[in-house]
């Protein structure tokens, strides 16, 4: 193959490759090597495909090779990727960032990795973590930090900061990152590519749990997908999803629309206490004079939503009870309390459902600033975030994926602009429940009208 084709490659998506591997006019051998070159050629200066299993990649793409049939029906045939390093494949650590898990390599693949594998995906590596999945940066004392493709003194986010930043460089096609307090939405605004935080409970997790822990799906947590395009979310997704066990399956409901004028849309440009600097916010007008200008209805209504503050704190109890499970400073919560929690969860998600009988979309940030200077300060309560010339809680930011996560909603990241500086601006698309075709067919469409970047 030639070097130009090789340089091709880096541009095309993952249903684009899997179709150039379908019609033989690359291998998957040639597509796997183009990726390991991309990755040795960009990644020192980034460190984002922190586990790199190159060897069993192209022996699995000579496999994809010798069994390819005409009109093979694998969608993702011979597709390079990577997968966030929380996301078990066999054979390889999944230490989230702690030493302590640095030699304890997966016994078998994640549910999800299962099912990216036997569509004929090539898996090349994984991406980087915060320590615990808890930052919204990528560094832990494993692998060290991984730095924002635009700017290298900033945060390419976090928790799935690797996987954006793999996608955002060309490495990769396709990633799959997971979503607890934006960790998909947040590294994908930062980094200027689509990411998808699917409905709660559509996606399995078994596989992406901290190691020695095979348990309970974690309440509020997703795994989803992020991609260059939202084609390939759609397809990922559909791949992904759906019980891991017979007896029942997953029917999601149809696009609410198909026409992009049809759609009913809403604005939240403030969370309570949480404002957004001015390049978020000229990037927020210059999208909504967009939808103006294809006909899209928006509004800035917010009959009938929860009490978007107390929803918030309510969250972020919630939120807290589940990851410090397990841990030294965990407060545990008897049962009662913990059910005082899901019957609070309950009421705002019968709230919401009730918004999106009138609504299809809620459009709102990902996050207050684009990508932020790096911070060392470990403890979250002594960190701020700059929001132009006033100082915030940097923890306040959990205040945009709370939309989305409390209520089990689905949400797409769409970049759609940049700053002055040139960093990337994305928003999240938000739906009602099980609405996840919706919101990435509503993607898609202003994909198609040029109004994403």
């Amino acid at each position: 193959m030639s070097a130009s084709a090789k340089t091709d490659l880096a541009k095309l998506g993952a249903r684009a490759t899997a179709e150039a591997v379908r019609s033989g006019n690359i291998t998957a051998l040639e597509a796997c090597d183009a990726a390991i070159a991309r990755i040795e050629a960009l990644d020192g200066a980034i460190n984002a495909v922190v586990v790199r299993d190159f060897e069993r990649a192209r022996a699995t793409a000579k496999r994809v090779d010798q069994t390819k049939t005409a009109g093979d029906p694998r969608r993702l045939l011979g597709v390079p990727m990577t997968v966030k390093e929380s996301n078990d494949v066999e054979g390889l650590p999944s230490t989230w960032g702690f030493e302590m898990f640095a030699s304890i390599d997966a016994v078998r693949d994640a549910v999800v990795v299962q099912r990216l594998k036997a569509q004929g995906a090539v898996i090349v590596g994984k991406t980087n973590v915060p320590v615990a999945l808890g930052d919204w940066q990528s560094e832990n004392p494993v692998y060290g930090r991984t730095l924002n493709p635009y700017d290298p003194t900033r945060s390419p986010g976090g928790s799935s900061g690797g996987a954006a930043a793999a996608l955002a460089t060309g490495m990769v096609a396709l990633e799959i990152g997971s979503d607890i307090g934006g960790s998909i939405r947040k590294p994908a605004h930062m980094c200027g590519v689509f990411g998808h935080k699917p409905s709660y409970g559509i996606v399995p997790l078994r596989g992406h749990g901290i190691p020695g822990t095979d348990g309970l799906d974690v309440p509020l947590a997703v795994v989803g997908p992020m991609a260059r395009n939202v084609g390939d979310l759609i397809e990922t997704l559909d791949i992904i999803a759906g019980p891991e066990t017979r007896g029942y399956k997953l029917d999601l409901p149809a696009p609410r629309q198909s026409r992009l004028t049809d759609f009913r849309v809403r604005v939240i440009r403030e969370m309570p206490g949480v404002p957004i600097d001015s390049d978020t916010s000229a990037a927020l007008d210059g999208l909504l004079a967009g939808l103006d200008g294809v006909g899209v209805r928006v509004t800035n209504s917010a009959e009938d939503y929860p009490d978007l503050a107390h929803m918030n704190e309510a969250y972020v109890r919630m939120l807290m009870t589940v990851i410090s499970r397990g841990t030294s400073e965990a407060a545990p919560v008897n049962a009662h309390e913990w059910m005082n929690m899901q019957d609070e969860q309950l009421a705002v998600m019968r709230q919401w459902a009730q918004v999106f009988d009138e609504t299809d979309i809620i459009l709102s940030p990902i996050f207050s600033t684009p990508a932020f200077t790096c911070m060392t300060e470990p403890d979250w309560s002594k960190r701020q975030l700059p929001i132009d010339n006033a100082m915030h809680r940097y923890g306040a930011q959990l205040a945009w994926a709370s939309i989305a996560t409390y209520a089990g909603l689905p949400a797409t990241a769409v970049p759609v602009a940049k700053s002055r500086t040139g960093l990337p601006i994305g928003f999240q698309l938000i739906g009602g429940p099980f609405g996840d075709l919706t919101t990435l067919r509503f993607a898609q469409m202003l994909e198609s009208e040029g109004l994403t970047v």
